[in-house]
């Protein structure tokens, strides 16, 4: 016992002790950024911890947004952070602790998490978690399955200006943010309009019932009616938009900071307390409610905006 306290203390003391963490697929921004803040500790928004070691370029082919950038970042990850680049998943597992599933393509999700439960690692899905309701639960139920600790969330969860506003008693929310589509996400809400989904979420938590869309030639409207009464409304712009939030609470309308972005540093934070053992800090059940609310949102669009149940 003594000699195990040993080495632990000259593991801490060497920063052996870090996670090994691996991403797959170097088709996103974020894997870069979420590499910039573990493997520099000169960062001054560092997160420590844990370091990215390894990475499976993936890729899709049919998706742009995918082709045209998992050379480029799978290149800054090999030359600045020193990230080895592997040819497959399973050389991937060898490797690390934990993984990153990053590719920026939600329907591939699924069939790369199928590579990697039998691992037993712990992985973080980045938004999208998937591309449809039934993908979405097909990877909690192999999850449960097979023990694997998972979360998924968006870093608009983890804005610095949403925990004035969630101390609040909130009687309602509406949200706004960018809404860009992609044709190749069944649920087009998740290519983008997830990060507002989650927001609203993050404010009003679980229990919509209801939800109906409307389609504008610059955006959307979604409003979603809550067990108990309240009601949340997402209003999505076509371009890029900055995001926000209010809500209404004790008789009056409180609004969030300007632009609710505030980086990825506290999610990668979140992502690094719980590969090292905390519980996820978003409930399955909850992130499964969001794609359930986004299925229905769909379902609402194609019957010309009627309200929809969740399913």
């Amino acid at each position: 016992m003594k000699l195990l306290c040993l080495l632990s203390a000259i593991s801490l003391a060497t920063g052996a002790a870090d996670l090994r963490l691996g991403i797959i697929g170097t088709d996103t921004s974020h894997a870069v950024a979420f590499t910039a803040l573990l493997n520099d500790p000169s960062n001054p928004n560092h997160v420590p911890g844990a370091r990215v070691v390894a990475a499976f370029k993936g890729g899709s082919p049919d998706l742009e947004a995918s082709a045209g950038r998992v050379e480029k970042y799978a290149e800054e990850l090999g030359f600045k952070y020193a990230v080895k680049i592997v040819p497959s998943i399973q050389e991937l597992l060898h490797l690390v602790d934990a993984i990153l599933l990053e590719s920026v393509d939600g329907r591939v999700h699924l069939s790369q998490f199928r590579q990697i439960m039998k691992a037993g690692k712990p992985v973080f899905i980045d938004k999208p978690l998937a591309s449809t309701l039934s993908d979405a639960l097909e990877i909690a139920r192999l999850a449960k399955e097979n023990n694997v600790r998972w979360f998924s969330a968006s870093a608009l969860r983890f804005s610095r200006g949403l925990p004035a506003l969630q101390k609040l008693e909130i009687r309602g929310a509406t949200v706004w943010g960018p809404g860009p589509t992609d044709a190749t996400h069944e649920l087009d809400l998740s290519w983008y309009g997830i990060h507002s989904v989650e927001t609203l979420y993050a404010l009003l938590g679980p229990g919509c019932v209801e939800v109906a869309r409307i389609s504008g030639a610059k955006g959307d409207a979604v409003t979603g009616k809550w067990s108990d009464g309240r009601l949340g409304t997402i209003a999505l712009d076509n371009s890029y938009a900055g995001f926000g939030a209010m809500v209404f609470a004790g008789g009056k309308s409180v609004a969030a900071p300007a632009d609710l972005y505030t980086g990825y540093q506290d999610l990668v934070a979140a992502i690094v307390k719980f590969f090292q053992g905390a519980p996820p800090p978003v409930d399955e059940r909850e992130t499964l409610e969001m794609f359930a609310f986004m299925d229905a949102a769909q379902r609402s669009k194609q019957a010309g905006g009627a309200p929809v149940k969740l399913k």
